[in-house]
């Protein structure tokens, strides 16, 4: 099994993270992976917002649902990656929405969401994908401005606990050939 192929299959949602801190080059090589993910027409819509104090922390975990699963992962992980979107960019051709699913930055941050967890993972460390929150005051405590959309929140840790592999639908349950 390739190295790729062994980081997509053992990757797993993390929740619980150890106290410790994450070193600026593994930080920077998390972000090498969004940079060279591929977006539409190579608009890279994305923004980062790399979250460490803790008071910020606490403030994004307060736009979480209680019942959350990440609720304390979003205090607890050493730093937090928000991505935000730019909008009317990624889908667009001359200012109007090429087909019909309009601005594609939902499509291009899930790629770079799924670059940044499989490099996390392959460095050792942990990752869950947060889009179970209030958007628009999670907006707000980030500063995020008008034109952008935050989309996901990302902590990020060594692992205290890694859980096991979930039940995945078998190939012929969701592969068609030729017709569906």
């Amino acid at each position: 099994m390739s190295d790729i192929m062994d980081s997509i299959r053992r990757r797993r949602s993390v929740r619980k993270y150890k106290k410790q801190d994450l070193p600026e080059d593994l930080l920077n090589d998390l972000l090498e992976a969004v940079r060279w993910s591929p977006s539409w027409a190579n608009t890279q819509c994305w923004e980062v917002i790399v979250v460490k104090d803790p008071e910020t922390k606490k403030s994004l975990q307060e736009t979480l649902p209680k019942g959350n699963p990440a609720f304390s992962a979003i205090e607890d992980a050493p730093i937090i990656l928000a991505l935000c979107g730019k909008l009317m960019s990624s889908g667009y051709y001359k200012g109007a929405a090429a087909t019909k699913f309009g601005d594609w930055f939902m499509f291009d941050l899930g790629i770079a969401t799924q670059s940044l967890c499989i490099a996390a993972h392959s460095m050792g460390l942990g990752t869950v994908i947060v889009g179970l929150f209030d958007h628009d005051k999670a907006m707000r405590t980030l500063s995020v401005p008008e034109g952008f959309e935050l989309s996901v929140l990302i902590p990020v840790g060594y692992p205290e606990k890694t859980p096991s592999a979930p039940k995945r639908k078998g190939i012929k349950e969701f592969v068609h050939h030729n017709l569906f």
